[in-house]
């Protein structure tokens, strides 16, 4: 089932997106937790330049 979400994503507009992945650190307790989002190609940089 992957294998054909995967195919219909490289198809069309699926690749003008990228899912990207930012480790963040909690103020409060100190532990780590992963932020994930699916953004247009042109603004993955910004993306990881947002506090």
């Amino acid at each position: 089932m992957a294998k054909k979400s995967v195919a219909t994503l490289q198809k069309g507009a699926g690749k003008g997106h990228t899912r990207v992945i930012k480790m963040v650190k909690s103020e409060k307790t100190g532990a780590y937790s992963f932020h994930t989002e699916m953004v247009v190609n042109d603004m993955v940089k910004d993306f990881f330049n947002k506090k």
